[in-house]
């Protein structure tokens, strides 16, 4: 068969790729976020790409339909992105802070209540870091500021008192590095390493030894604490030393401490010793990486959460993935993770398509979404199958053929889809595993 010089071409054999294909301007994931039953993800040159539920224009596409596939919201310039439950917050490159989604309680900031379903620009500079909770946003400025805005009723953004703000306002002056947040609960870090919360506390998720919510900002811990993480009723801090402690809510064991408990823990508990490098909380599951590239997880796993091929609860830290995890998120009941290849992958619940594989079935194992650039997947399927899927160039039209012999070649053209906007191609037709069966892929006018 006759080639044009443009054609990528791949062949593979159930799991062995033979040939790569050349390289090209292709951008690979390089960030990801979870909202309630939303995922984001960045590429490396700035585009934003949403999926996921959107009833109140979270995905800021203009809309209030749901995608269960990546769509593309902006195009470049892109540096960070964050999910509330039903609100969305992302940062540009000039520091300027945007928004979009539910405004209730004014968690976008933008001096109203009313909902937007496309970006608006809140902050125009000098934002630097941002986190979206239930129905609150807080945000950090380069002069190492804390600000917020949105639901306060239970005391969330600290002020003094339990009055919503429609606007951003500044909640600690200075040396705060890093912030998280909650259902109706927020923590900070300081630049000495202490650990502060506020807000709802009924599940101890302030780890202040109470169960008594506050509207002013308490110091937890006193040094050491290096990065944070809010579920809905709990939260999660690394120390230095590389430990995981854990506190708050634990009914379906997200603390990851062996037990069950409905009450909660209100004081900080020691879970995993060293080794922990990154930490998320979900809805009510919790994801930790280890410095192997390991990924863990424990707590609730109804929907599949977890990713361990079961929909039982654990109250123990579970490795999931053994090797090559970089980055992770936890939605409300889906988790979404990358590996060092670039690959983008997901679990869990679907039924608002948060996975963006296409579908709306929830799945309790590791799915991958975006495969590596100019690699074909094979991921197997009921029925003894694979499912082929392959990484292009954005809106190139593709053909896969199939032969089941190298030498001579009699390549059988077989029905795919047209790459997405993501430049993702699946066989429509899921080819059976037999020996011998090679595949490749090319471009096409």
């Amino acid at each position: 068969m006759k080639i044009n010089k443009r054609n990528l071409i791949q062949i593979c054999l159930l799991g062995a790729v033979l040939l790569h294909a050349a390289t090209s301007g292709a951008q690979p994931v390089s960030k990801i976020a979870a909202g309630g039953y939303q995922s984001f993800f960045l590429k490396s040159g700035g585009s934003l790409w949403v999926m996921g539920l959107n009833d109140y224009g979270q995905l800021g596409d203009g809309r209030t339909s749901q995608t269960n596939w990546p769509e593309k919201i902006l195009g470049t310039n892109v540096t960070a992105i964050t999910g509330g439950f039903y609100h969305t917050l992302f940062l540009k490159s000039d520091g300027s802070l945007w928004a979009m989604g539910d405004n209730e309680s004014g968690e976008l900031g933008d001096g109203t209540t009313s909902p937007s379903t496309i970006p608006k620009k809140i902050v125009t500079t000098n934002v630097t870091a941002i986190a979206a909770g239930e129905y609150h946003s807080l945000f950090l400025k380069s002069d190492s500021s804390l600000w917020g805005m949105g639901n306060n009723y239970e005391g969330e953004l600290g002020d003094g008192t339990s009055t919503d703000a429609h606007a951003p306002e500044k909640l600690v002056a200075t040396n705060v590095t890093a912030m998280a947040a909650g259902y109706y609960h927020s923590l900070f870090l300081k630049s000495d390493g202490s650990l502060w919360a506020m807000g709802w506390n009924s599940s101890g998720q302030l780890g202040d030894g109470t169960y008594t919510d506050v509207n002013v900002a308490k110091r937890i811990v006193t040094t050491n604490v290096t990065a944070i993480a809010a579920g809905n009723y709990h939260s999660l801090f690394l120390k230095t030393d590389g430990s995981l402690w854990a506190m708050g809510g634990n009914g379906f064991g997200q603390l990851g401490d062996g037990t069950f408990n409905q009450t909660g823990i209100n004081t900080p508990e020691k879970i995993v010793a060293s080794g922990v490098t990154a930490i998320a909380g979900g809805g009510d599951h919790s994801l930790f990486l280890k410095s192997d590239g390991s990924l863990w997880g424990m707590g609730d796993n109804e929907t599949g959460q977890l990713g361990d091929g079961t929909v039982n609860s654990t109250n123990m830290p579970e490795k999931i993935v053994a090797s090559g995890v970089v980055a992770i998120a936890a939605g409300k009941e889906h988790s979404v993770f990358l590996k060092s290849d670039g690959s983008l992958w997901a679990m869990g619940g679907n039924q608002y398509g948060s996975l963006g594989d296409r579908m709306l079935n929830d799945t309790n194992r590791t799915e991958l979404i975006l495969a590596a650039y100019n690699r074909i997947a094979i991921q197997l399927v009921s029925g003894g199958k694979v499912r082929l899927s392959f990484v292009g160039l954005d809106g190139t039209n593709y053909a896969l053929d199939r032969t089941f012999n190298l030498a001579p070649a009699n390549w059988v053209p077989l029905v795919t889809n047209r790459a997405d906007s993501v430049g993702v191609l699946v066989q429509t037709n899921t080819p059976t595993a037999t020996t011998n069966n090679f595949w490749r892929i090319r471009s096409v006018p």
